[in-house]
């Protein structure tokens, strides 16, 4: 026998083995469909007795093998079921003669057979045969099985009469030697009649007759005949038989232990009933456990009547025994070169019991003795078995790897040069079983998990072999796969050179067929998912950016509550289940905006040594409709850490997720999803896109900044304009607004702020008309709108204390009084070696000072406005302040009226160039270079009590200081606004104002401003103020009349004013005895009642000039009141009159 049966298990010696075979032309799938209806009757219950009869069908079955009958009985074929098809009477002989042909191939151990006749109708259909059945197609046989199972009862009739026969026999006749096929020739001349030649008969026979019963379903009767013939066969030292007596006992023992069989899920059988009784014989409660006599035996037999025995259990192996004897009858059936097929099928057989008690050590040990066993020369499909079968066990006891090895074998084994014709995609299926065992899984993603399980070097040279297999396949889109896998999953175990082979055979197996995202599904079933290249290039971070400030879209104040109705006013919430795989999926709290470009930054490295040129890399997203603008990259070799700018288009408003990029390295398109990177920092994929809003670009008539300062808002503008200007100086600035969206600009408000200064600004620095371009809206895309601004820089111009010396009288010139005044001078100019400067050399008066405002434009527009979104655009405007001119003493003197007076102001040139400063009516002053000159302006005094208070709500919570502060601030704005003051330097062609807010003191406001109390003289009708003179001639009445305008806010009075003439000499000396001169024409005392506040109060009276000459009139001023006293001498101030007498001409 050199065929082995490596389906085999213990269970199968209980079997009897029917051989169903095809007799002529017989379709193949119509053959195994009525063969699967016939396997399916593998047990019949026989009628009258409580036992079962297993059967085993086998539809090729070697005839060479069954001359091993006698040897194990269950190696018999007993039954022969034929199958044929027969259309016509005329083919009947023929085919019935076929069928006798094929049971003379089994005919000395077949019990019965079956012929089975398919397609013959008419009268010999109708004959009434018991070995043959005759239907008329294969779809109309309902009762093929129980055809098979009335065959089946008869082939145990014939079973139990032999097992009768042989266990009954007692005719003293001499027992007949059972032999294998290579003993017959061994015992030809031995002497029968010796003692070791009869207990060798008995032996033999005893073993045999333990088969029939085991057959027959009587399990205590074999074990009583094995346990017999082990006696008998162990004297005579006969192991083969031996070997088989002992594998017999096991068989039987292990039928007995597990009724459920040994044969795993497929081969597993229902324990029949007899088994169940002994099964529970085992376990009952004070049962007899007595040995059966071997004794008891007769000579040639046993009794025929058993069933008083008890306590057969005990013939029955343990489960360690079992074992023990099996190796024992493999030790045995291994001194017979012949008996290699038994040796194997018996290790199969105790691998297979090993099994079920989970001892896989010692199932190792026997199938590494099965490996080594010699069945001589066997054919490439025996050894692809074989090696097969080998895994399947290695399999059974757990040992994967060892198993996967087997595997492998037999897959080499499939295309072994020997092979005519080489069976690659057998080649290819068995690699693929040997993948669990060597911890190798085609789905990438159980590469993600953990560390590397398996020898890397294994699974290795296995993808190689399965790229290979596939390619001879004729499926490069496999090998494409494979490969790709291998990249994947092994790229921190190839060497560099390897990495560099692997990649050239990828790309020349891609540019023949492009490897996709697309599932491979196998023939068989099998689907091979995609291999996405997440290595090529390594991704360790995605961060979704930010669009520009000046495109971020802000959401209206009033609507940000409906965002905030569902949030929870609470920090924390314990009922709330904290994942950290949320972060990949939790909302960002900025957004993208529909239409406009988004930016996602990965930063990735080149693990290869060479250079990695990555195409078509783009976003993969889901929630919107979202256009990815790819894009092609080339990382350096081992680069490091490298940004990477993914861009795309959302062309939808909604809630839009990034799940991953797609790439395209090698020729292989991946898409690699985040959920399959564990390694990559994220703070979040998920962002808000708001619906579409207009885009303005922004363009400047002034240079742009080259180094933009940022903000302390901490927003960098959108851009940024530079220009130095002198103090007091303006500049218009012409701002260009476009449309370069595609929704028209509805909306659009501006505001300035200004930022990172510490000086005190004077006056608006940034101003602009809005109308003009707010009548230009709404703005279409591509359309432009002009906003012109004004730039004005108005710092504080007062000195500092060490710009100077204080200036006295003798060190300035005056200039802008009248030439007559006295206080018109020429004045020695200031000593030389008085210092100027700080100690460095550097005047201080010279620094450069730094101004900053931000212009911000808010504007919307299409659905965004709708939705309450807007956009800003920002404006830096950054100006360099250079000092023009200093005031560096204020000061007042009075006039000739007292409703004027002079300012006096020191001015000094900090300037580089030749300045002029001039004021309203009044002489130009030329400054050279770090000159400092004196001006006088006479000015009319202010009535600065009806100037408004500063605004309460703006200053409800200021201290009384700041709001002094705000109202000097207020009144020196309005006094500046009539001075006038203009400076301007010719060389450059500049000019600019010059002003004296924050300059002013409040004695210099006191002085400038108009007394509450309006005294008014009126001489001759002509009113009597500053220089002028009234005339008049001599010897006629001058009428003279003085009002008190109240402009105070109560009232005041009485008063009484004495009026007083004299002359002035113009040597400082003044005659006031002029009665001869000089009369009046009633009282020279003037009477004013109370006057309430807004009200006048008139005196009249008369003068009389006697002689011709200049005359003054001093008035006077005498308080009658209490309250009087109380008001300051400021609000007495009457003016001086200056009366000319004239003689009349005749």
């Amino acid at each position: 026998m050199s065929i082995p049966d490596y389906m085999q298990c213990a269970e199968d010696h209980q079997t009897v083995l029917v051989v169903v075979q095809p007799v002529g032309i017989v379709p193949e799938d119509e053959f195994f469909r009525i063969y699967k209806r016939i396997a399916s009757i593998n047990q019949v219950s026989i009628r009258d007795s409580q036992r079962l009869l297993y059967i085993r069908y086998r539809h090729h079955y070697p005839p060479e093998n069954n001359e091993w009958g006698d040897f194990q009985t269950h190696r018999k074929v007993v039954g022969l079921i034929a199958v044929t098809t027969c259309s016509s009477a005329k083919e009947w002989p023929q085919t019935s003669e076929r069928f006798h042909g094929q049971k003379e191939v089994f005919g000395p151990t077949l019990y019965d057979s079956r012929l089975l006749v398919f397609g013959l109708q008419g009268e010999i259909a109708e004959q009434t045969r018991t070995d043959v059945a005759f239907y008329p197609s294969y779809d109309k046989c309902e009762d093929v099985e129980k055809r098979v199972e009335d065959f089946v009862e008869s082939i145990f009739i014939v079973l139990e009469s032999k097992r009768l026969d042989r266990a009954t026999d007692k005719s003293g006749d001499k027992i007949p030697l059972l032999c294998v096929p290579f003993e017959k020739k061994d015992f030809v001349g031995l002497d029968t009649d010796s003692r070791h030649y009869k207990k060798r008969c008995q032996g033999r026979m005893r073993k045999h007759v333990g088969d029939l019963c085991l057959q027959a379903g009587m399990l205590q009767d074999a074990l009583v005949h094995y346990h017999m013939a082990v006696e008998l066969l162990r004297s005579v030292n006969d192991f083969l038989w031996l070997g088989a007596a002992l594998e017999g006992l096991c068989s039987a023992s292990v039928i007995y232990h597990y009724p459920g069989g040994t044969a795993g899920k497929s081969g597993g059988r229902k324990p029949s009933v007899s088994q169940a009784a002994d099964a529970g014989k085992r376990h009952r409660p004070g049962a007899q456990e007595v040995l059966i006599d071997p004794g008891a035996l007769t000579t040639n037999g046993i009794s025929a009547d058993t069933s008083s025995e008890i306590g057969r259990a005990k013939n029955c192996l343990s489960p360690e025994d079992i074992i023990e004897k099996y190796k024992e009858a493999i030790s045995y059936y291994g001194k017979y070169k012949n008996a290699g097929v038994i040796e194997l099928e018996a290790c199969v057989k105790a691998v297979r019991v090993l099994a079920i008690q989970k001892r896989a050590m010692e199932a190792s040990e026997f199938l590494q003795n099965a490996v080594y066993i010699n069945l001589g020369q066997l054919s490439e499909e025996e050894k692809i078995q074989r090696y097969s079968i080998l895994s399947e066990l290695y399999d059974l006891i757990g040992f994967h790897r060892k198993s996967a090895f087997f595997k492998r074998v037999a897959a080499m084994q499939c295309v072994a040069p020997t092979i005519a014709e080489p069976g690659w995609r057998a080649c290819y299926k068995l690699l693929l079983e040997t993948l669990p065992g060597y911890s190798l899984s085609l789905d990438p993603k159980d590469f993600c998990k953990g560390t590397h399980r398996g020898w890397a070097a294994v699974q290795m040279r296995l993808l190689h072999e399965l790229v290979y297999a596939s390619r001879r396949m004729g499926n490069p889109g496999l090998s494409v796969r494979h490969l790709s896998f291998l990249l994947q999953t092994m790229l921190d175990f190839l060497s560099d050179q390897e990495k560099k082979e692997v990649t050239q055979s990828l790309e020349n197996y891609t540019s023949k067929c492009p490897g996709g995202m697309e599932v491979i599904a196998l023939p068989d079933g099998l689907k091979l998912p995609p291999v996405p290249f997440s290595k090529l290039p390594i991704v360790k971070s995605v961060k979704l950016l930010n669009l520009p400030v000046s495109l971020r879209p802000r959401k209206l104040k009033g609507l940000l509550g409906q965002n905030m109705a569902t949030k929870s006013p609470f920090i924390y919430s314990p009922i709330i289940i904290h994942n950290r795989g949320e972060e990949r999926c939790k909302k960002i709290d900025f957004q993208w905006v529909q239409g406009d470009v988004c930016e996602v930054q990965l930063m990735v490295y080149n693990p290869m040594p060479f250079e990695l040129r990555v195409e078509n890399m783009g976003l993969l997203t889901s929630g919107v409709e979202f256009e990815s603008l790819p894009a092609a990259l080339s990382l350096p070799a081992e680069s490091g850490l490298y940004p990477v700018t993914l861009v795309g288009v959302p062309r939808t408003a909604g809630n839009i997720t990034v799940n991953g990029y797609h790439t395209s390295v090698f020729g292989v398109m991946s898409d690699c999803m985040l959920d399959g990177l564990p390694g990559v920092k994220t703070s979040g994929c998920v962002v808000e896109v708001v619906p579409a809003l207009p885009r303005l670009q922004l363009s400047t008539s002034l240079p742009r900044s080259a180094n933009s300062r940022q903000p302390s808002s901490g927003e960098e503008p959108s851009s940024s304009v530079s220009v130095q200007l002198f103090n007091g100086e303006s500049q218009q600035l012409l701002v260009t607004l476009e449309n370069i969206g595609s929704e028209p600009l509805e909306t659009l408000e501006v505001t300035s702020k200004m930022v990172n200064t510490k000086e005190k600004v004077f006056g608006e620095f940034l101003s602009w008309d809005l109308e003009g371009a707010l009548s230009q809206l709404p703005l279409k895309p591509g359309q432009t709108v002009v906003l012109t601004v004004d730039i004005k820089v108005k710092l504080d111009f007062s000195g500092q204390e060490n710009l100077l010396q204080d200036l006295n009288d003798d060190g300035i010139s005056v200039t802008g009084l009248p030439i007559s005044s006295p206080l018109r001078q020429v004045l020695k100019p200031r000593s030389e070696n008085k210092p100027m400067g700080t100690e460095s050399g550097k005047p201080d008066y010279n620094q450069v000072k730094m101004l900053e405002a931000v212009l911000h434009f808010k504007y919307s527009g299409g659905q965004g406005q709708v939705e309450g979104y807007y956009r800003e655009l920002s404006l830096g405007v950054h100006v360099d302040v250079e000092p023009s001119v200093f005031f560096t003493r204020v000061s007042t003197l009075p006039a000739t009226s007292t409703r004027q007076c002079h300012l006096l102001l020191d001015v000094f040139n900090a300037t580089e160039h030749e300045l002029t400063v001039s004021a309203r009516n009044n002489q130009d002053v030329v400054l050279h270079a770090s000159e400092c000159q004196r001006m006088a302006i006479q000015v009319d005094k202010f009535d600065l009590e009806s100037l408004p208070e500063p605004d309460e709500e703006r200053f409800r919570f200021a201290s009384p200081r700041q709001l002094e502060e705000e109202r000097q601030l207020v009144q020196g704005c309005r006094i500046n606004g009539e001075l006038h003051l203009v400076w301007s330097i010719p060389s450059l062609r500049r000019t600019g104002e010059a002003s004296v807010e924050g300059v002013l003191n409040q004695l210099v406001l006191e002085h400038l401003q108009l007394a509450p109390l309006q005294w008014d003289v009126v001489v001759n009708g002509k009113p009597c103020d500053c220089n002028i003179i009234a005339e008049c001639s001599v010897g006629d009445m001058v009428p003279l009349e003085v009002r008190l305008t109240n402009r105070s806010k109560n009232a005041v009075g009485p008063f009484s004013l004495n009026i007083i003439p004299f002359q002035d000499y113009q040597n400082g000396v003044h005659n006031y005895e002029l009665q001869d001169v000089v009369t009046f024409i009633g009282s020279n005392t003037f009477y004013i009642d109370t006057v309430k506040p807004t009200e006048d109060c008139n005196c009249a009276g008369a003068l009389l000039f006697l002689y011709a000459g200049d005359f003054y009139l001093n008035i006077k001023f005498q308080d009658d009141s209490s309250c009087g006293r109380d008001l300051p001498l400021a609000w007495f101030c009457l003016p001086n009159v200056h009366v000319k007498a004239v003689d009349s001409p005749f």
